[in-house]
């Protein structure tokens, strides 16, 4: 077992082909449309008979492989392809989902690589109705060690964070609330990372129903001197009203599945502190704080 370089770890299954195999690994190229169907397409030298493309969800490390999606490959326009169209319901768990070429029955699964990924229609396609929930989004993309997979969130209630300023010493945000509105009691929630960890709330303005912006000064999440909150990470959630749970603040709905090293944003110095808001593995925003 060995750790992959976008974040999880990837097991290796008895029947998969592994490293070294003489045959060519097969190469997916893949669309999704305004209605976020995936179509997934590979060459027939790839496969057999009756092929299938199997999706498996990326367990947690040391755990055993839980969850499969399998689709059956049909012929496509166009010499030696195939393809399978993968429909928005039902959803996907929430995870990265490891993409394979099954050539037949009985034989061993192989993995496939990326190839060209036509993806406008999630930048350019319609917006969930902010009513609706659960959010689920599906994002195909190559992984860093060179593979085809899809990451996949699934969220009951989701804050989108859209534009990100970072001056003065504060960090301001806006965004956008699904599956729940912006009501009295609404606040950003600064969570410090750890067990136990001290929560900042932060007054957040409603822009709207769904609407919302709010502003952090970086010097009310060290806490006073001799607090002993110094050097760490802030995760940031907003609450939608006084008495509903914080959701996490993240940016999911465009083309991007990871999005930590596109977009980074500049750290302010602070009292020997650089702080800096970033997007984790999970595309979720934080802040962090380190020694300068």
């Amino acid at each position: 077992m060995s750790p992959d370089r976008d974040g999880s770890v990837r097991d290796r299954n008895p029947r998969e082909d592994g490293p070294g195999t003489e045959r060519p690994r097969p190469r997916a190229d893949c669309t999704v449309d305004g209605e976020n169907r995936i179509t997934v397409r590979l060459t027939a030298t790839a496969v057999a008979s009756r092929p299938q493309l199997l999706l498996r969800l990326r367990p947690p490390k040391g755990q055993p492989e839980q969850v499969r999606r399998v689709f059956e490959l049909e012929p496509a326009p166009g010499q030696d392809r195939w393809q399978a169209t993968i429909d928005p319901a039902p959803a996907f768990a929430e995870g990265r989902w490891d993409a394979y070429v099954v050539p037949s029955p009985g034989e061993p699964r192989r993995r496939l690589l990326p190839g060209v990924r036509d993806l406008r229609a999630l930048v350019t396609g319609r917006a969930p109705d902010p009513t609706s929930s659960p959010v689920a989004v599906r994002i195909p993309y190559a992984t860093l060690d060179g593979y085809f997979a899809v990451r996949a969130w699934l969220r009951p209630t989701h804050a989108e964070a859209d534009r990100i300023r970072v001056a003065g010493g504060a960090m301001t945000v806006r965004g956008r609330l699904f599956g729940a509105g912006v009501d009295t009691g609404a606040a950003a929630l600064l969570r410090r990372r750890g067990k136990g960890g001290t929560v900042r709330e932060v007054e957040l303005t409603a822009e709207g129903a769904h609407a919302f912006s709010f502003t952090v000064n970086y010097r009310d999440l060290p806490g006073t001197p001799g607090s002993g909150a110094g050097p760490g990470v802030w995760d940031a959630y907003i609450r939608p009203s006084a008495d509903a749970p914080g959701v996490r603040l993240a940016r999911l709905l465009d083309d991007l599945a990871d999005r930590k090293k596109v977009f980074v944003y500049p750290a302010t110095a602070l009292d020997g502190l650089d702080v800096r808001p970033y997007y984790t593995l999970d595309n979720d925003l934080s802040v962090e704080i380190t020694a300068a």
